[in-house]
């Protein structure tokens, strides 16, 4: 950040915010890091979006965007948002903050009421706000929001493109431990859809002179573009060891971009376009100590089926690689580790698995993940492992088992949310049920083995698997995903 920036950090205790009185969060930052009048706003931004220009992409799932003075930063910012589609129109907009003023062991989400600019009132979707508040990692702090200015200045450029359609998740990172972005990416997976656009709000380096800046600015962007969570914490990490003169950080969003990587990186859809770059020098003409700003979309990569195919020899090669491994590990307690070179293309895309075991024809075993941010072959050795040895239900398999035992994998999809059951295809959908802590799955084939109706299979889901009662699901949160199932018999 460049104008209205504060270095002090202060350590608060966090307490759960009431969402029982509204407290609307007011443009704190209007008149220091943008306008304060409604009028001079708009004319500011329809400057900067008349100058920015737009690059050849679709689909964007996500904008990383700047947040200091819209002197510095703010033609950047427009950039990123020009690349938006105004014709789509988002259920929500969820923008990912790291603090800047304090620190605490987790993430803070405002949950009083809405924000406001001078452009206008901009809702808080409390639903989904309720929700995050049942996790131990997410906080209410009013002091949190109503000092922080790297999300608030992010509200102007999505008012100007979707008015009075505009609502918001906001949330401020506080944690300075990349596990915490990791956690907050599985918590909020279900909601990175294609109806919701994800704003990361950060500045690059601060503080290096200009060409320093622009060589280590465009390092971190690269980083970024090769979609990998360890990539961008190993880089972090080297800016530390660069020795580089008034480098104090390489991006101070880091918390907030980490936790988007963790999210994009579990799919090869997902790929980061990098719009426009500029650092303060190129404003202020002072050239000596410079903060970076770049602006990033993510977009996704539509394919004529959204479904995912294996090919028969992937298929085979996955269900021998689950039976070695499986063996390996009963017998030796190792992992087998198979060689890279033999390992088809299709099998090292990152997606989530479940593993299924059957002996005798009856239910044995079955573990399974989501999402992944490894590829599918390892996952399915890490399921076929658990299934065998970890599901509760059954006591751990013995290799005298194995000759009688048949191997079941299930290649997922992206989990879909759903506002009503009429969405659910019996055979085709698995379902996905969640309220607060309560979670339960039913994979696609359950309905076809059971012959169960509709209601039978969200009943058995939601009170067996869940346990919210055989009518939870009415209340709870749906998900439908799909599956390509495959086993050693067919």
């Amino acid at each position: 950040m460049q104008t209205g920036s504060n270095s002090q950090t202060e350590r608060i205790q966090l307490n759960e915010g009431n969402t029982m009185s509204k407290k609307n969060r007011k443009p704190v930052f209007a008149g220091q890091f943008y306008p304060l009048h409604k009028e001079e706003l708009n004319q500011q931004l329809d400057l900067y979006f008349k100058q920015a220009d737009k690059i050849d992409v679709k689909n964007i799932r996500a904008v990383i965007a700047p947040h200091a003075g819209y002197v510095f930063s703010g033609q950047v910012a427009a950039s990123g948002y020009k690349q938006l589609d105004t014709t789509k129109q988002y259920r929500n907009v969820f923008i990912l903050a790291s603090s800047h003023r304090y620190a605490f062991g987790g993430v803070s989400i405002y949950s009083k009421g809405n924000y406001v600019t001078p452009l206008g009132e901009v809702e808080t979707n409390m639903e989904i706000v309720d929700s995050l508040l049942d996790y131990d990692i997410i906080y209410s702090k009013d002091e949190i929001h109503e000092e922080e200015h790297s999300l608030e200045v992010q509200l102007p450029f999505l008012q100007k493109i979707y008015g009075e359609n505009l609502r918001i998740v906001p949330l401020v990172i506080g944690a300075s431990d990349a596990s915490v972005s990791k956690r907050l990416a599985e918590i909020l997976q279900p909601y990175f859809t294609e109806e919701n656009l994800f704003v990361i709000s950060t500045d690059f380096s601060h503080y290096p002179g200009y060409t320093d800046a622009v060589n280590v600015d465009e390092l971190t962007a690269k980083t970024i573009l090769k979609n990998k969570p360890s990539e961008l914490q190993k880089l972090l990490r080297d800016h530390k060891k660069m020795n580089m003169p008034g480098l104090a950080t390489g991006m101070c969003g880091w918390s907030s971009v980490l936790t988007l990587l963790y999210l994009s990186s579990v799919n090869e859809r997902y790929t980061y376009d990098l719009v426009e770059y500029r650092n303060s020098g190129d404003i202020s003409g002072d050239k000596t100590r410079v903060v970076g700003y770049w602006s990033i979309v993510l977009t996704e990569t539509t394919h004529p089926s959204s479904e995912f195919k294996l090919s028969e020899s992937s298929k085979k090669q996955l269900l021998n690689l689950a039976r070695k491994t499986i063996e390996m590990y009963l017998d030796k307690g190792e992992k087998v580790v198979p060689d890279p070179g033999t390992l088809s293309d299709e099998i090292i895309i990152k997606c989530g698995a479940f593993v299924t075991l059957h002996k005798n024809g009856k239910l044995r075993g079955c573990i399974g993940r989501f999402t992944a941010d490894e590829p599918l072959y390892s996952i399915v050795q890490e399921m076929a492992i658990a299934a065998a040895t970890k599901d509760s239900r059954f006591p751990t398999l013995k290799m005298d088992d194995m000759e009688d035992v048949e191997i079941e994998i299930s290649v997922l999809s992206p989990m879909k949310k759903i506002e009503t059951s009429d969405d659910i295809e019996l055979v085709k959908h698995g379902i996905y049920i969640k309220k607060g802590f309560n979670t339960g799955t039913f994979l696609p084939q359950v309905a076809a083995e059971t012959d169960w109706s509709k209601e039978e299979f969200l009943g058995h889901c939601s009170r067996d698997k869940a346990g919210l009662g055989w009518e939870g699901w009415k209340t709870a949160e749906m998900y439908i995903y799909t599956a390509t199932i495959f086993a050693e018999n067919d």
